[in-house]
């Protein structure tokens, strides 16, 4: 006989398009199943807090289509810590909620296995970040979005590039991870993308643009924010000295490839997930994290959905696919 009867939904870590659609599948999916849903804001510190609201149908109306999170998100310090996990729990109990949905990445897969290995605890995991960079699934919540969102934003600055012949390098989110930077390179036809993976320098990319066509009147470079030649600026001043005919100049994508709609892939996605974490934890799966591998349903250990450079998602077959097209 199944004892879950209030499933807590909660967000954390860095925010990513598709989280509302995660939340909203957690909350019908349990209202499906005759389960309650509990939601704490802004994460962890949700939890301690005792802040929260019930859940129900009209509280997830029309946010399908929305980016960020309608429960906030944030990085808990106190979840780290014996009492402040141990807080979480005593509110748990409190407020009758027998199992948890955690969405967010590493971060928050690390602290929900040392909670579920604490207190026994039931909790799954819903993949939302955008740099699609765990274990366990071939796409993150946000990951295709936030790739739209380069792709739309490097494509306007072609526009501009071509009209002034200068040689822009464009920096992108992806500290540990260059797959942002590998998807969206190829999708905007860079001329050389710079990923932590291939352990590219700024000889590589010289050597790169001297073997690419000379009669461009633009050139694009994206780079990866964690990738170890010295950051976007560093690398310009390089360029700049190299190619004079080129004005050289910088752009910092930032922020906006976290925020805005959803694709359609994410919401499904986000939908898919949200309804398989309810009926996993139901059917007695916990401490893991869904996923989606070759379009069916998996559920990975946190314990394995971790940070990683994934021999698959940054292959040769990739790094050569983006020495063709950059001739």
């Amino acid at each position: 006989m199944n004892k879950i009867k209030n499933i807590g939904v909660l967000t954390s870590g860095g925010d990513s398009p598709g989280m509302n659609a995660a939340i909203r599948a957690v909350v019908r999916a349990g209202i499906y199943h005759e389960v309650e849903v509990t939601g704490f804001i802004r994460g962890y510190e949700g939890l301690i807090n005792n802040d929260f609201v019930n859940m129900d149908r009209k509280s997830v109306a029309n946010i399908i289509q929305r980016g960020g999170t309608i429960l906030k998100t944030a990085r808990s310090e106190a979840f780290n810590t014996v009492e402040g996990r141990k807080k979480a729990y005593d509110n748990l109990k409190a407020n009758h909620v027998d199992a948890l949905v955690v969405i967010g990445g590493d971060g928050t897969f690390r602290g929900a296995s040392v909670f579920s290995k604490e207190y026994d605890f039931p909790i799954i995991g819903l993949p939302g970040t955008i740099d699609n960079d765990l274990e366990g699934t071939d796409f993150t919540i946000g990951y295709d979005s936030a790739l739209n969102t380069v792709v739309d934003a490097v494509d306007k600055i072609r526009d501009t590039a071509e009209s002034h012949d200068r040689l822009f390098v464009v920096e992108v989110m992806g500290r540990d991870s260059g797959l942002i930077a590998l998807r969206s390179g190829i999708g905007v036809g860079a001329e050389a993308i710079m990923i932590p993976e291939a352990n590219m320098d700024v000889d590589d990319i010289l050597h790169k643009l001297d073997h690419s066509r000379q009669d461009k009147s633009s050139k694009i470079i994206v780079i990866a924010e964690g990738d170890e030649a010295g950051g976007a600026f560093a690398v310009a001043e390089v360029l700049q000295k190299k190619y004079p005919q080129y004005d050289t100049k910088v752009s910092v994508l930032g922020h906006i490839q976290r925020g805005g709609k959803p694709t359609c892939m994410d919401r499904v996605l986000a939908s898919r997930f949200g309804v398989a974490a309810v009926e996993g934890l139901l059917n007695g799966e916990r401490g893991a994290m869904v996923g989606q591998i070759n379009r069916e349903i998996v559920f990975t250990p946190f314990d394995h959905a971790t940070k990683h450079i994934d021999a698959e998602k940054v292959s040769s077959t990739w790094l050569k696919l983006i020495d063709i097209l950059s001739f």
